[in-house]
């Protein structure tokens, strides 16, 4: 083709030179714009496809929360379920068979719940006595007394398991061995004690206040209202009858004899009875030693190495654990739940 056919767009009619630059300006950077567009999302349906990803990961951090939640209730479940699995489970027989000394501690207020209660001491006592290594079991005291019927409890299975297994029990009186902590001691071949000790204390009590005349001063009424004429008797906002102390009374003095029997049997012909031996008075070790009330000064050591002869000693104590106290505050909360609901239930007590 001969260049003399080519158009000039100069020859073009209307020809706008301006306007023909700028024609090829924008075809030469449009696709510099549709990379822009893109790379700042200006293209069509960027606002949904930005929705689109929030929302799933809105979602997904909604699954991530709930199984956390999830995984943290499970573990708190299975911890608990440990706990009462460990504190059902927790054998309290100790597994040795060389010949020892086994020991039981006795300490602290005898009371049903606490560590001095018949259920741990007499737990304790069984392992001891059943493990073949125990030549001999010594109960280890240091407790101003507490409850009598947890004591009565200890003394009968100590008693049992004596004439069953044929070992010797020796009490070692630490600090204290008063009230009902002489009435679990009574029941041991031989009671050793330091010089200083405190012992006796073989009596019965039942204390409480009375606030009538004071309540008498100040203009208050008690408005206390019964099924019963003696559902209110200890009441310490009402008065106390005649009739109520001689019953009281003759309540304490039964126990106080059933506590003299056991000492009159556990000690036998040891005991140099006099007229306060049984009055509530205590003693110190020494004059424990001489009223018969206690055999001999010794401590644990030397029961072990002289009177055993087994200078290993075992503790067989069953303490209520960790696992054990928190089971029981978690039973302890289902339950007061359960409790609640029955509120409104009228109450016998």
């Amino acid at each position: 083709m001969n260049d003399s056919n080519r158009t000039d767009p100069s020859d073009t009619p209307d020809f706008d030179p301006n306007r023909h630059s700028a024609q090829q300006t924008r075809a030469q950077i449009a696709p510099e714009n549709v990379a822009n567009r893109n790379a700042l999302g200006t293209e069509p349906g960027w606002e949904r496809a930005t929705l689109e990803k929030l929302a799933f990961a809105a979602l997904n951090e909604q699954k991530a929360t709930r199984r956390w939640k999830t995984f943290v209730r499970l573990s708190w479940l299975a911890f608990f379920v440990f706990l009462v699995w460990f504190a059902m489970h927790r054998s309290t027989a100790t597994s040795v068979s060389t010949p020892h000394t086994a020991v039981v501690e006795l300490k602290g207020e005898i009371a049903d719940g606490a560590d001095a209660s018949a259920e741990f001491i007499n737990a304790a006592l069984r392992a001891a006595f059943e493990d073949e290594g125990a030549k001999a079991v010594v109960l280890l005291i240091n407790s101003p007394g507490g409850s009598p019927v947890q004591a009565g409890m200890m003394n009968d299975e100590i008693v049992r398991l004596k004439a069953k297994h044929k070992k010797p029990v020796y009490a070692v009186v630490g600090e204290t061995c008063a009230s009902a902590a002489y009435y679990v001691a009574a029941s041991a071949d031989r009671i050793f004690v330091d010089k200083a000790s405190i012992v006796g204390s073989i009596g019965v009590l039942m204390d409480g206040f009375g606030f009538t005349g004071l309540m008498d001063k100040l203009g208050v009424e008690r408005r206390l209202m019964t099924a019963g004429e003696n559902k209110g008797f200890l009441d310490p906002f009402s008065p106390q009858t005649d009739k109520q102390r001689v019953y009281a009374q003759a309540m304490l003095d039964q126990i106080h004899q059933q506590f003299i029997t056991v000492v009159k049997a556990g000690r036998g012909k040891r005991l140099k009875e006099t007229p306060e031996m049984f009055s509530g008075l205590f003693w110190t070790g020494q004059q424990a030693i001489e009223l018969g009330l206690a055999d001999q000064l010794g401590s644990l050591d030397y029961v072990a190495r002289e009177i055993v002869k087994t200078e290993e000693i075992i503790d067989y104590t069953r303490r209520e654990n960790v696992a054990e106290r928190l089971a029981k505050k978690f039973g302890a909360a289902i339950g007061d739940g359960a409790i609640r609901t029955l509120k409104t239930v009228p109450a016998i007590r």
